[in-house]
């Protein structure tokens, strides 16, 4: 009932906003004229260009594009339109296929970055700890923990960590700057070529904008928050671009003790050329650290020993380092063709400090561990696209090759209110008993890592009717990884190679709108630690054998994608999603084993809604039915098909206002649907979280412009995330208590903004 409320709270908020601003007189607007961002394509499935267009792969700009797909225009001056998404209808490969605009990025209000991508529809991101670490996010009923499954990646460079210190595919946004993102593509489902490790359920590429305004904000809030922003762009002769950005931010939150969160963003890009014929060169830094608390015994705050915002070990802590340099070549080669190569280098380090059970293992000093992990990535991408007409048959081929080198050192330490490294470990096994080694130089584990994952591509694109189009693809997987722990002595080497095999089936327009038929291969790369067995505890095998380099999956999909109702975009996907081992990783306790074979079933729908060329509705929902598929649960430890943490349904819905008479702003809900906590049974369960978000901003003379975002508008008190495991405080039992362990949403909260634009 008080979800219901809620919403009809923010439905007459909402309302409020879009009325106040239709009184308003009308103005001239003008159409968003940005240039194309010449960034390489070789690492991901290229916006598409519509039906047997020219040779290049990309439409010349896409929040322009937006725009003329939304009203049919074709370069009036005077028009402006709010679309969060461009309307793909005619050119894309999936019905779940999408680009995010810039228009959606610039108005989305947002607690932390990493919420910015719940603009693809379907994706819940959350947090059970602290803000210098990654989020957790949750989409098509899979929970994704910190990102296995879901690739992200900025500027073409690869975000998520395999082997990273605490979880799989670990991926932490937190170093993106909303303000130089252009635009966001996302995939859903293994069927595209281009997108490997990690994105066999979802995928995003963030583009990096060759340009910004000159500019200059400052925002300060509620809970001790407060961001420093400048940017802007230098043109020199010709196209020539830099770009720069600075920002400098803190955040304590309504936590106690505060988490004095900090941390500085910088980047800097060279550009010229265009997504044609250019190049780019960009650098970025990030640094962050601060307090962290994590999800914490609901009977700890029932009982009043700590509050709702509250820690039971008030030391946990996080810090974070981060810098590239990224380089992007696009070629026009001939009439006919396009060479797009994209090269990077990443330098990554990190320390989480944790405690999970409290007084579980170490009924002593704690449970506190430190996480480290320090990391050199270098990577390529290189693809090239010919065009060719056969008649009537069009046909665009690309064949491409992804290369990405890992060395990686990632270690763990017990520790005592972080500053106190003990000189012994703590083990829990797999029957619950708990096992006491001496540490070794310190570490409880600590493991040098050297990952290489090489892939190589084909897909075809052929127009044969102006009804009928195939996305046909290939791809061949080869990855090789070495592990030596420095505690054990032990050590692994091996490889493994994955064909991946897609194909899409599009047929239509008819009567504005598309049908949609898809198949694909896809997989996620495993923690080798668990691989080779240089943990005790780790990779432990289950009925379904040892846990393999390369985890396949399988999914099919069908979908609708339509223009047929007047000013409205409506896509549906219906979609079955098979892993051959479900990989059961707790991040937080170490442990990684092969899980049973699982399977998702479920349908989802979005639609945008633009009654006026200055506002739009829209709203996503996605149902799922996760379940494992074995006929033998109890050979891995399950009384039940039930998928621990993956959510059954999420919704979420949206009202945009763009510069009309200078006033913008919008109003986000977000629900995050019920889900079973504990693995293979039904029960417990918790209903998920409601939230609504609003932003209004006003654009006042000479280059000024005023914001304020108002955050958890009803102080929903909801919690953002919920586990059910065991845990034990001071004077419980041996054994500890089986409870549910919670991390609160932020409270309410409010933050203000003034920009000035040179």
């Amino acid at each position: 009932m008080s979800h219901l409320n809620s919403a009809r709270a923010a439905l007459f908020a909402a309302s409020a906003l879009a009325a106040f601003c239709a009184v308003q007189p009308a103005a001239a607007q003008s159409v968003d004229t940005t240039p194309a961002q010449p960034t390489s394509a070789a690492s991901r499935p290229p916006t598409p260009a519509p039906a047997k267009a020219s040779p290049a792969p990309r439409p010349a700009s896409p929040d322009t594009t937006a725009a003329n797909a939304s009203t049919g225009a074709t370069g009036d001056s005077d028009i402006v339109v709010t679309a969060s998404r461009l309307d793909l209808l005619g050119s894309a490969t999936t019905a779940s296929q999408g680009h995010v605009t810039q228009q959606e990025i610039s108005l989305r209000p947002i607690t932390r970055p990493g919420e910015l991508f719940e603009s693809i529809p379907g994706l819940v991101v959350t947090i059970h700890s602290g803000e210098g670490k990654a989020n957790q996010y949750l989409i098509r009923g899979f929970n994704l923990d910190h990102g296995t499954d879901f690739a992200n990646f900025i500027d073409d460079m690869p975000v998520n960590r395999p082997t990273n210190t605490h979880g799989q595919g670990y991926s932490d946004l937190s170093f993106v700057m909303p303000q130089i993102i252009s635009g966001i593509d996302y995939t859903k489902g293994p069927y595209y070529a281009a997108i490997g490790d990690f994105g066999s359920v979802a995928s995003s590429h963030a583009r990096v904008a060759n340009e910004i305004a000159n500019q200059v904000s400052a925002t300060v809030g509620t809970d001790g928050y407060q961001d420093l922003f400048a940017g802007g762009t230098a043109h020199f002769d010709g196209d020539k671009r830099l770009m720069g950005a600075l920002e400098l931010g803190h955040f304590d939150g309504a936590w106690k003790p505060k988490q004095d969160f900090k941390k500085i963003n910088a980047a800097l890009r060279y550009s010229q050329g265009d997504a044609t014929d250019g190049f780019s060169l960009t650098g970025m830094f990030y640094q962050s650290s601060g307090g962290m608390i994590t999800d914490q015994p609901l009977r700890a705050i029932t009982s009043g020993l700590i509050s709702r915002f509250g820690t039971l070990d008030p030391t946990d802590h996080s810090k974070s380092l981060r810098y590239s340099l990224s380089g992007h070549l696009d070629k026009q080669v001939g009439s006919n063709g396009k060479f797009a190569l994209s090269l990077y280098g990443i330098h990554a380090t990190m320390t989480l400090w944790n405690n999970f059970t409290h007084y579980l293992d170490d009924p002593v000093n704690g449970d506190q561990e430190a996480q480290n992990e320090k990391r050199d990535t270098l990577g390529g991408d290189a693809s090239y696209t010919v065009h060719a007409d056969l008649g009537s048959i069009s046909n665009d081929t690309t064949i491409g090759l992804q290369g990405r080198y890992d060395s990686v050192f990632v270690n763990r330490q017990h520790t005592k209110n972080r500053t106190t490294v003990l000189n012994y470990c703590t083990l829990e096994q797999p029957n619950g008993s708990v096992t006491t080694y001496p540490a070794v130089n310190t570490f409880c584990n600590a493991d040098h890592v050297k990952l290489l994952d090489l892939g190589g591509y084909v897909q075809n694109t052929t127009n044969w009717t102006d009804w009928l189009r195939t996305i046909l693809g290939v791809r061949e997987e080869y990855y090789h990884a070495t592990d030596h722990s420095e505690v054990t002595g032990a050590g692994g080497r091996g490889s493994q190679r994955l064909f991946q095999p897609k194909a899409n089936l599009v047929l239509g327009p008819f009567a504005k709108t598309e049908l949609y038929l898809s198949w694909g291969r896809g997989f996620h790369s495993d923690d080798v630690r668990g691989v080779f067995g240089t943990i005790p505890g780790e990779g432990i095998p289950l009925a379904g054998g040892p846990t393999p380099l390369l985890a396949s999956t399988t999914a099919e999909e069908i979908g609708l994608r339509t223009d047929i109702i007047p000013k409205v975009h409506i896509q549906i996907a219906a979609f079955q999603h098979d892993f051959k081992s479900e990989l059961v990783y707790n991040a937080d306790t170490g442990q990684d084993s092969a899980g049973a074979p699982s399977r998702r079933k479920g349908i989802e729908l979005s639609a945008e809604y633009h009654p006026v060329r200055w506002l739009e509705l829209n709203t996503d929902l996605s149902f799922a039915k996760p379940r494992y598929r074995t006929t033998n649960l109890a050979a891995y430890g399950l009384n039940g098909p039930y998928i621990a943490d993956a959510p059954f349904f999420t919704y979420s819905a949206g009202i945009l206002v763009n510069n009309l008479h200078g006033w913008s702003g919008s109003v986000q809900w977000r629900r995050l649907g019920t889900h079973p906590l504990s693995d293979g049974d039904r029960y417990p369960q918790d209903e998920g979280y409601s939230e609504f978000n609003m932003d209004v901003s006003y654009a006042l003379p000479r280059g000024w412009k005023v914001g304020a975002e108002l955050l958890n508008i009803f102080n929903s008190k909801d919690y953002a995330a919920v586990y059910y495991y065991t845990s034990r405080l001071p004077g419980e039992p041996a054994g500890g208590v089986t409870d549910f362990q919670v991390h609160p949403l932020d409270p309410r909260s409010a933050r203000f903004t003034v920009t000035k634009t040179f």
